[in-house]
């Protein structure tokens, strides 16, 4: 507890007002003693972050095929690129710090684009477009996937925390095809399915079926959704793109639309620069509110942050939590993160308004180098 006061009496003084960047560029530096690190442990911390770089094959769609590739119903059906160099963006009080690696590269974001898929649904709560996160997504979403047994059980919730247990195939995906266990793989997709709410299984098909329904939900392209809502309000660049599958389209009121992924599984998915990415965590950290303007409702971002019952490190996608540190041993229970395979990660630490993005890190570099860079800050 004494620490963190410390760290709070020492915020208002570095930050007494709230800075955001402006467009694009236009991000302003801070020097590490001006954001109250100690510049050499911080040089020592990033030492870890680069060190950890991951060792999968830069080639993502050569990776893919060692790994997804190989379930059933495995094959691309999405585009694929070459990732960069290990990148890193360290960002306080809304000032860059620190930059490395290639923050400007557009690569893929894997399920960091959950996050995205997760925040067009808030956007459509707010709106109205959708009543309440407990309605069955039946509701509003007319074409069959939510008809019959179990599946018309389904609301956003179960579908935002990852619970819904789904039975079906979407873009030619099975939902057991999905991540099945090494052994028993026939005798998992006969299994009787869980009532939405009581399991919680990390499960690509699904997520794409949120994406689905909040395309069915606001008529239009996701991407223009996030573009106009989000990304050209916090200033990001134009190169990001949100891709979904060559088959799909889908037909929204006599005009054909992509469905996007809500990750790069098949390919695809949202890719991006760890610039825009730092944008979107500096957002989501200061509670979806930019410049004065509440872009996304504070509201959701709270529900966001409540942990799921059957798993208590998962909030909406992918929105990963520090429930009783589980996630990261070394950080504030408040931190949260949106992560993807890479692994990707954009760090969000709201106690010492602290950003931080990595890309192309091995997971077990993740906690050490938190605790470095916190034991970096002046005290």
């Amino acid at each position: 507890m004494t620490r963190r006061i410390l760290v709070l009496a020492l915020a208002p003084a570095l930050f007494a007002q709230l800075y955001y960047p402006g467009k694009h560029n236009d991000w302003k530096t801070k020097s590490p003693a001006e954001a109250g690190f100690d510049a050499a442990k911080l040089e020592a911390a990033i030492a870890i972050a680069k060190a950890g770089e991951s060792k999968s094959p830069r080639d993502l769609k050569f990776s893919h095929d060692l790994s997804f590739g190989r379930e059933m119903y495995g094959e691309a059906i999405g585009p694929f690129k070459s990732r960069g160099d290990m990148t890193g963006i360290i960002v306080r009080g809304g000032y860059i710090v620190a930059e490395w690696g290639e923050p400007h590269r557009v690569d893929m974001t894997f399920s960091v684009a959950k996050s995205f898929v997760s925040t067009t649904v808030g956007l459509a709560l707010h709106d109205g477009l959708i009543a309440s996160i407990n309605d069955p997504v039946g509701r509003y979403v007319t074409t069959g996937e939510f008809e019959k047994g179990l599946n018309a059980k389904i609301t956003w919730d179960h579908l935002l925390r990852q619970t819904s247990d789904w039975e079906g195939t979407l873009w030619g995906k099975p939902d057991w095809a999905d991540r099945p266990p090494k052994e028993g793989v026939e005798a998992y997709r006969k299994r009787e399915h869980n009532a939405p709410g009581t399991s919680y299984k990390y499960n690509d098909v699904r997520v794409n079926l949120l994406a689905l329904s909040s395309l069915h939900v606001w008529r239009r392209p996701l991407p223009q959704v996030l573009k106009e809502r989000i990304m050209d309000p916090i200033g990001a660049s134009q190169t990001w793109r949100w891709y979904g599958y060559e088959n799909s389209w889908v037909n929204i009121d006599g005009v054909m639309v992509q469905s996007v992924a809500g990750g790069s599984h098949w390919g695809g998915g949202m890719w991006i620069a760890a610039r825009d990415q730092a944008r979107f965590g500096l957002l989501t950290a200061r509670n979806g509110k930019w410049n004065g303007k509440q872009l996304i409702p504070e509201s959701w971002i709270k529900m966001a942050r409540t942990p799921t019952p059957v798993q208590p490190t998962y909030g909406f996608m992918n929105w990963y939590l520090n429930t009783a540190k589980q996630s990261w041993p070394s950080a504030p229970e408040s931190a949260f993160a949106h992560v993807g395979n890479g692994t990707n990660i954009i760090y969000c630490d709201p106690e010492n308004d602290l950003v931080v993005v990595l890309r192309w890190i091995n997971g077990g570099s993740i906690d050490p180098f938190i605790k470095a860079l916190l034991e970096a800050m002046k005290k």
